[in-house]
């Protein structure tokens, strides 16, 4: 059976502190692109595929933890961007470890090839898997990997 089936087409993209800067943000790491355009690009992608892909961003910390159990009381699948989170953030680890249906870490540029600081996540050792480093790609392909994984 697929993670994700016809009763649960349904998908969270949460994205975590300053990615609603995007496009203003540091463009020499993560481009022009702004955050309305990432949306629409999450948003084409899912219907591609079928999927009703709801996009969220928040710079606070216990926001995102309550849109993680959220999905874990729905068993809906998401595509994580946990920004700076990824490094620190053992709350959103363990409600992320609370899961129910698959999570997939992603992010826009490869953190193991940035500062030092950013080569540890404290949540990749509970989601699915981890896309990084392909910038909007990341997002596309954690939305077409969560159509084939399995349960």
């Amino acid at each position: 059976m697929s993670a994700v089936t016809d009763v649960s087409r349904r998908v969270l993209v949460l994205n975590g502190p300053n990615l609603g800067r995007l496009g203003s943000r540091e463009p020499e790491k993560y481009g022009t692109t702004t955050f309305a355009e990432l949306v629409g690009v999450c948003e084409k992608t899912g219907a591609e595929l079928g999927l009703d892909v709801e996009i969220r961003q928040t710079d606070d910390e216990a926001e995102l933890v309550g849109w993680l159990h959220e999905a874990a009381d729905g068993r809906i699948p998401v595509v994580l961007n946990p920004a700076a989170f990824t490094h620190y953030s053992y709350s959103l680890r363990d409600a992320i470890a609370q899961r129910t249906a698959p999570l997939i870490e992603i992010h826009l540029t490869n953190p193991a090839t940035r500062e030092e600081f950013r080569h540890t996540s404290v949540v990749a050792g509970v989601a699915t898997g981890t896309i990084a480093g392909f910038g909007l790609d990341s997002y596309r392909l954690a939305l077409r990997a969560l159509t084939s994984l399995e349960s």
